[in-house]
């Protein structure tokens, strides 16, 4: 059977259309040849969710959004799922809108309930849910710091004006002339400095020998320290101590008139007869420096001692 340039005509017209609504199909996330299951959730708000979005299980891709259409009697967007899975997912499921990273656009998922073993037919409606994002939760961090931040460059402005309006002309010129003063200063210090430095070199050698001198004394010093800690001051102390013990003992010994030293200190009758006896002493001193020949007498030629007249002792003394 021999064609004819007309059927021939036809047959590419028609392929071509065949082609080209596939291929339009295809652009728009429809596949002609493949079988899906249609299911729809309603959202109050989808911002960021597009058209050919992945819809996923567990992570798992098993199909797209083909649609995303406005119910014009409650007003909530309609998304049109399209399922290319067996997985049994049931209507009590849920599908969530939720955002996987910053750059890869919001996608859903879908929570299957696998208590509910009644299988969603085509054309059934899901419960839908929206998860923040990561853009959503930056979001409500910065939003506070944005609040902080305008707060602050307004309390910085208006510290800025308060100082212009302090600094007036004379106060701005007075700042430069101790600007000015600061600078000399610095300046000064700086050559102080130079000088010190200068100093110091010329000095080198006395310098060296000063901490020389130094570390001499502190090795000096743990040498003593050393000497101190074999000593034993514990032990001295502890000697020390017990000795103070025996010499309060004494001391309380001698106030309370125990003993010989005690009687001497406390026994007035003692004192008395030694002061009496000092005086005693003190007249016979006095009456040997007079008449000194009562007590020494050389006689050559035999001459009889004086006898003895007593002198008052008042007279003696005076």
């Amino acid at each position: 059977m021999k064609l004819t340039r007309e059927i021939k005509t036809a047959i590419l017209v028609i392929a071509s259309i065949v082609l080209f609504i596939w291929g339009y199909s295809f652009l728009k996330g429809r596949d002609l040849f493949s079988s899906y299951k249609k299911l729809y959730v309603q959202y109050d708000s989808v911002e960021g969710l597009t058209s050919s979005a992945p819809v996923t299980i567990n992570g798992l891709i098993i199909g797209k959004i083909n649609a995303i259409t406005i119910n014009e009697n409650t007003g909530k967007l309609v998304v049109e799922l399209q399922i290319k899975s067996d997985f049994p997912i049931s209507p009590s499921s849920t599908a969530t809108i939720y955002e996987p990273s910053f750059i890869g656009g919001k996608q859903i998922a879908i929570n299957p309930n696998l208590k509910d073993k009644t299988i969603a037919v085509d054309g059934s409606y899901l419960s839908g849910e929206v998860k923040k994002g990561v853009t959503d939760l930056v979001g409500e961090k910065l939003v506070p710091i944005q609040q902080k931040l305008e707060k602050l460059m307004r309390n910085a402005d208006q510290l800025f004006t308060n100082v212009n309006n302090v600094l007036d002309q004379k106060a701005q010129e007075d700042l430069r002339k101790s600007l000015a003063e600061l600078s000399l200063t610095m300046v000064q210090f700086h050559k102080a400095t130079l000088s010190m430095n200068s100093i110091l070199d010329e000095n080198k050698t006395q310098v060296k020998d000063v901490v020389s001198n130094f570390g001499k004394i502190s090795q000096d010093f743990a040498s003593i320290s050393d000497s101190l800690n074999k000593a034993d001051l514990g032990k001295t102390v502890k000697n020390l101590n017990q000795t103070l013990v025996k010499v309060d003992a004494i001391m309380k010994n001698l106030e309370s008139g125990n003993g010989t030293m005690g009687k001497l200190l406390k026994d007035e009758a003692l004192y008395t007869n030694l002061s009496k006896s000092t005086k005693e002493l003190e007249l016979l001193l006095q009456d040997v420096r007079l008449h000194p020949t009562r007590y020494i007498n050389v006689s050559v030629f035999g001459k009889k001692n004086k006898p003895y007249k007593g002198v008052p002792a008042d007279n003696i003394i005076k």
